[in-house]
């Protein structure tokens, strides 16, 4: 008679046999935009050891101040992007703005009536690239990527070709502070709260959602997909005239190539680099800020580092680049 030996028990794994997935490691993949902190943290330390001015308080606040623009846009962007779709025009219509608004207060027209004008004028474009896109299915990019190249026209025939300086008008936006807080700061952070509430609390922004992620579904399921649209585009409008109000109280004029479609690409970067889908249906407010920050903190190093201008566009659009091929390449990695 044969005796079989009993089966070994598999020998407990110590602390030191524990696997990657249930230590450290796995806590850190679990965090939402670690590899972001990561880059920032690096770059922040970087720019921190290689000039003196960086850290300074001064510096510090000058960067919140000219990212709070982009910010403004980037919010926008991220409620349509996790939509499905895409505004190109936004800088546009900034631009259109600023040059509208200087030239009214240049006429003494009140800053109050220049305001609603100019947040009209921007509300009234984003309806009609949201028409545009919803009743003849042109593609988004497509549509408002011609109306980019039309607004940054339009703004050069409003300027005339020269530069208009608005004075004081506007400058408790674009140069006080507020419990130590540049008012533009402070209003960038009221629109990314208030998008952010928005897309996590609201119906509105679960629908956006929705649409996003499966446009016939979500028809089929009750959404007015067309009224969305529109309701959409109008406020990414809205936002983008804000920017343009935003940037010519900072830089207290308005000049040919102010905003346009480098401050578009800015943006873009921004929110892709912050985790929201190209393909809609996934968007993240704390993703779109981190990116702004990154974006304007490496623009600020090279500034300071005495870079060549030329380097930032370059930056720019190589993280955007980055960014649109680790979207894809983690979508796919999810089916």
């Amino acid at each position: 008679m044969s005796i079989t030996a009993p089966p070994e028990k598999p020998a407990a794994k110590g602390p030191a046999q524990d696997s990657p997935s249930h230590g450290p490691l796995r806590v850190l993949r679990g965090l939402p935009h670690t590899g972001l902190f990561a880059v920032l943290i690096v770059v922040v330390t970087v720019a921190t050891l290689e000039t003196d001015s960086f850290a300074s308080s001064t510096n510090l606040v000058n960067i919140l101040r000219q990212v709070s623009v982009v910010a403004v846009i980037a919010a926008g962007l991220t409620l349509l992007m996790t939509a499905g779709g895409m505004d190109f025009s936004m800088g546009g219509t900034a631009a259109v703005v600023t040059a509208v608004a200087a030239q009214l207060l240049a006429d003494g027209t009140s800053p109050t009536v220049t305001v609603v004008l100019s947040m009209l004028l921007a509300t009234a474009i984003g309806l009609i690239n949201g028409a545009v896109v919803t009743y003849t299915n042109v593609a988004p990019f497509v549509a408002t990527l011609a109306s980019a190249t039309l607004l940054d026209g339009v703004a050069l025939l409003v300027l005339d070709g020269h530069s208009v300086s608005i004075g004081t008008h506007l400058s408790t936006l674009g140069n006080e502070s507020t419990l130590g807080l540049p008012n533009l700061l402070i209003a960038a952070v009221l629109v990314m709260a208030v998008t952010a509430v928005a897309m996590k609390f609201t119906v509105f922004g679960r629908d956006a959602f929705a649409i996003g992620g499966n446009e016939h579904v979500a028809r089929l399921s009750g959404i007015n997909v067309a009224w969305h649209k529109m309701a959409l585009y109008g406020l990414t409008g809205a936002l983008a005239g804000l920017a343009g109000l935003m940037l010519l109280s900072r830089l207290g004029a308005s000049s040919p190539g102010t905003g346009g479609l480098t401050l578009q690409l800015t943006a873009v970067a921004a929110v892709v680099i912050g985790g929201t889908s190209l393909a809609g249906g996934h968007g993240t407010v704390v993703g779109t800020v981190l990116g702004v920050v990154l974006l304007g903190v490496v623009a600020n190093a090279l500034n300071l580092l005495q870079v060549s201008s030329y380097f930032q566009q370059i930056s720019v659009g190589g993280v955007l680049l980055v960014a649109a091929v680790a979207n894809q390449l983690h979508r796919s990695s999810r089916r």
